[in-house]
């Protein structure tokens, strides 16, 4: 979308992204939002062109190519990227997120009563979430880093790094498995991610950051559970056969 003067709401509707720009200029894109961009920015003073260009970053799409040969990456490049890409959206967006769905529904419960269970199981994912991420990063993958820099310098004493992944994995596993259930759980309550027709904006809006949610969650996990992890487990047993 390259043309913004329209109605607010209207560009919301379009794109959900451009909400959060909207909320940085407090410009209402929800109930009053009727107003044109153009005629919103010249009542309060905002800079057309500025507010545009943001909206134009928040809506920029950046897509990883399928034939990425994710299973052929070193094991710390893997590692970097699902802690800069997935880890960093969970402790930075996942948790505003909740935090706005958790406002919206304290205001419009009694309108839309469904989204007290899809508020509480988000909370709960939210928890979860960066409990499970910060044991990643600061315990399973500094080891997992570590073993793989004594396996490629066979390093003599490389087996006395193994600790035997398997069992904190365990942990790991079920944690995803909780995190999994969750996800299907808030795909159910949201009916695959629409809205009702009495939706306002706001509505729509929570729902897309939703579904945008779980859709990174399933590559994070999917990267963790069916990559990373078992070529740490097959380093262990190398190493132990040096």
């Amino acid at each position: 979308m390259d043309d913004f003067n329209h109605p607010i709401s209207d560009i919301v509707k379009m794109d959900y992204r451009t909400a959060d720009v909207f909320k940085k200029y407090q410009l209402n894109y929800c109930c009053s939002g009727a107003v044109s961009l153009k005629s919103a920015c010249e009542m309060k003073g905002i800079d057309f062109d500025l507010i545009s260009i943001e909206l134009k970053e928040a809506t920029r799409n950046l897509i990883l190519p399928n034939y990425l040969p994710f299973d052929e990456w070193k094991i710390d490049f893997l590692i970097d990227f699902i802690i800069n890409i997935y880890h960093d959206y969970i402790y930075r967006v996942i948790p505003s997120y909740s935090s706005t769905l958790e406002s919206f529904t304290r205001g419009h419960q009694t309108k839309y009563p469904e989204l007290i269970r899809i508020k509480e199981l988000f909370t709960k994912l939210t928890e979860i979430l960066t409990l499970h991420n910060r044991h990643e990063d600061e315990i399973i993958f500094p080891y997992i880093k570590q073993i793989d820099s004594a396996y490629r310098r066979k390093e003599p004493y490389g087996n006395l790094f193994v600790r035997t992944l398997r069992k904190p994995l365990h942990t790991i596993e079920r944690e995803h498995f909780q995190i999994q259930e969750l996800l299907n759980d808030l795909k159910t309550e949201t009916k695959q991610f629409t809205v009702p027709d009495n939706a306002c904006v706001n509505y729509q809006v929570i729902i897309k950051k939703i579904e945008e949610a779980y859709n990174n969650l399933l590559q994070h996990k999917f990267l963790e559970h069916a990559i990373l992890f078992p070529k740490a487990i097959a380093i262990e047993q190398k190493l132990l056969q040096l």
